[in-house]
């Protein structure tokens, strides 16, 4: 047996034992792994069936949206809301060929509003857009 230098015969060690604390906690460690309980989520939805036909309300040449100051968003002269334009708008796009939209915006109609059916044609990717109805804002100025 050898002698470390530097430290007598029979004197105690100073060094504290790690083994058994990292041992516990590893023990520990997989406990909490164990005991943990697996999330699931999980959302039911009943999706629509897709018929390959596109609604009716959608025009093959040309679509005409229009935003009221009441701030109601019409397809075709239809009320709908900012989620069934998307729809529309995506189906169109996914038509050929690809009929025109025609954004029409009243004058007093709320600036947010129009921004977000802009936003909408954005994301949709519309390729033919163009405002109509601009002599209206002769009038606004």
């Amino acid at each position: 047996m050898s002698i470390a230098a530097g430290a007598a015969e029979g004197e105690p060690m100073m060094d504290i034992n790690t083994t058994p604390l990292i041992d516990v906690m590893l023990v520990l460690l997989i406990m909490f792994i164990i005991t943990i309980p697996v999330q699931t989520h999980a959302v039911k939805l009943d999706l629509p069936v897709d018929n390959g036909a596109p609604p009716p309300d959608i025009e093959p040449v040309k679509n005409e949206v229009r935003i009221t100051p009441e701030g109601v968003v019409t397809w075709n002269g239809q009320p709908i809301d900012i989620v069934r334009l998307r729809q529309y708008l995506d189906i169109t796009q996914t038509m050929n060929p690809i009929p025109e939209l025609h954004l029409e915006p009243d004058p007093q109609a709320r600036y947010s509003l129009v921004d977000q059916v802009l936003a909408v044609t954005k994301r949709a990717k519309v390729e033919k857009m163009g405002f109509v109805g601009n002599e209206k804002y002769i009038q606004a100025f």
